[in-house]
């Protein structure tokens, strides 16, 4: 048995939060019957429909490593007809999966794609803490002043922003920084760096819960190795 939302996820129509919604308009049906309660749990003989359209659980889960490039979006679709990470992955991956996390227009790096929604919410909830770790070019050299006052914290609109750790990149002008942290707060590195009058040239990811670029060129994907979803799947 399967609440209702997460076997619409899992049928990969949508994300978790989207197929609630999805329920909740009445947009699905159980047994010939529209169902709005996300809750309530489907057995393996029900039939749920979307639109007249029987959804089926993929029991395949896969997991895709990319590497962003800029100017990409982090949706399955764009109103604009913007480029998405989807229009990316979609001829490696064949089914829908779904992107772990956000990450701008114009930052690139690491983002975990799947379709396994229970490691998806569980990386993506605060509590979790996933380990993130950035570069950033600036376009001048970030202040010794500046740099402890980021180390320290610094306030802003929507409360004291939390930096693991700062430090300039090693052998590399002091307009590159290296940044570790837990936040998930929305463009909080961006909005650091604006808060103090810097303007941020390239933000990248390099480190996400233990996985990294290593051999991974930019714009590129790879299927993560077993060893890789066993340490996601034991990540606290």
């Amino acid at each position: 048995m399967m609440r209702l939302s997460k076997y619409v996820a899992h049928s990969g129509l949508c994300s978790r939060r989207k197929a609630g919604e999805l329920v909740k308009a009445g947009q699905i049906k159980v047994n010939g019957e529209i169902e709005l309660n996300p809750a309530i749990e489907v057995r393996s003989n029900d039939k749920v429909e979307y639109q007249g359209k029987l959804l089926f659980v993929h029991q395949r889960k896969i997991y895709l490593l990319l590497n962003k490039p800029k100017n990409v979006i982090t949706t399955m679709k764009d109103e604009k007809g913007r480029k998405t990470v989807w229009d990316i992955v979609s001829a490696k991956a064949k089914t829908k999966i779904y992107p772990v996390g956000r990450l701008d227009r114009n930052t690139t790096g690491l983002l975990l794609m799947t379709n396994d929604g229970d490691l998806a919410n569980k990386l993506s909830h605060p509590s979790s803490k996933v380990k993130k770790i950035y570069q950033v070019v600036l376009n001048r050299p970030l202040e010794e002043d500046d740099i402890k006052a980021i180390a320290k914290g610094i306030e802003l609109e929507d409360g004291m922003t939390d930096i693991d750790e700062i430090s300039y990149i090693q052998e590399l002008p002091q307009t590159h920084i290296g940044i570790q942290l837990h936040s998930g707060k929305n463009r909080i590195i961006r909005r650091i760096f604006e808060h103090l009058k810097y303007e941020v040239v390239t933000l990248d990811r390099v480190y996400y819960a233990g996985l990294t670029k290593k051999d991974l060129p930019r714009g590129w994907s790879r299927f993560l190795k077993k060893k890789e979803i066993i340490m996601l799947s034991h990540f606290t």
